[in-house]
C-alpha cells in the first residue's frame, strides 16, 4: 500500500487582476493630466451681435438709458436687467413716465414712445436685441388684438422682470407704442 499523500496545493495570485486595474488607473491619470494641461478656458463674450438689415440701437442723449432713466429708481430693476433699456433709432417719448403702485407692491413702470418705423420692424428690433441680451420671449399678441411682445429675465435681486413692447397705433411709417417693465415674483 502506498502511503497517503496530502493533496497538492495551488495558490492563486491576485497580481494579474491587480495589474489590469493599476494599468487602467494609470492611463486614466495620464489622460486627465493631458486634458488639464492642454485645455483652454472659454471666455464669455460680451459683444452684442450686429443685426444686419435691422434698426440700429439709438444712442447719445436720446438713448434708451436716458429716456428710460426714471424707470430705474432705488436699485429697481436689478442692474443685470438694465440691458433691456434700449430704443430703436428714430424714437422719442410722447408722454411722461407712469410708475404704477409706486411704493406698494411690485415695481411697474411704463412710458409711451413713437418710432419712425413699422410695427413689425419695431417688434423685430426688440425680438433680436433682447434675445441677444439674455431675455426670453414668452408671449406675443395682446388681449386687445394689438401687436405685443413680452420678454422675461431673472434679475440679480431674486425677482423676475417682464419687459413688454405694445403697439398702440400705426400710422403710415410711424408707430406709437408703450415700453413697460415690471417686477414679477416668479417665472412665467
Amino acid at each position: 500500500m502506498s502511503t497517503p499523500k496530502a493533496p497538492l496545493t495551488t495558490t492563486t495570485s491576485i497580481w494579474p487582476a491587480a495589474s489590469v486595474l493599476l494599468i487602467a488607473v494609470g492611463m486614466l491619470s495620464v489622460f486627465m493630466l493631458l486634458n488639464a494641461v492642454t485645455s483652454t478656458p472659454v471666455a464669455p463674450t460680451t459683444t452684442l451681435p450686429i443685426i444686419v438689415g435691422g434698426i440700429p440701437v439709438q444712442s447719445g442723449a436720446v438713448s434708451g438709458a436716458a429716456l428710460l432713466t426714471n424707470c430705474h429708481q432705488d436699485g429697481t430693476p436689478a442692474a443685470n436687467v438694465l440691458d433691456g433699456f434700449i430704443l430703436p433709432q428714430g424714437t422719442h417719448a410722447t408722454g411722461p413716465f407712469r410708475i404704477v403702485n409706486a411704493g406698494a407692491g411690485e415695481f411697474d413702470c411704463r412710458r409711451p414712445f413713437i418710432s419712425t418705423t413699422t410695427a413689425p420692424k419695431l417688434l423685430g428690433f426688440y425680438a433680436s436685441q433682447l434675445e441677444a441680451r439674455g431675455w426670453t420671449e414668452f408671449s406675443s399678441g395682446a388681449t386687445n388684438g394689438m401687436p405685443q411682445l413680452l420678454f422675461q429675465k431673472a434679475g440679480s435681486d431674486t425677482f423676475y422682470y417682464v419687459l413688454g413692447i405694445t403697439v398702440n397705433v400705426q400710422q403710415g411709417g410711424d408707430t406709437q407704442w408703450t415700453f413697460r417693465i415690471y417686477q414679477n415674483s416668479n417665472t412665467i
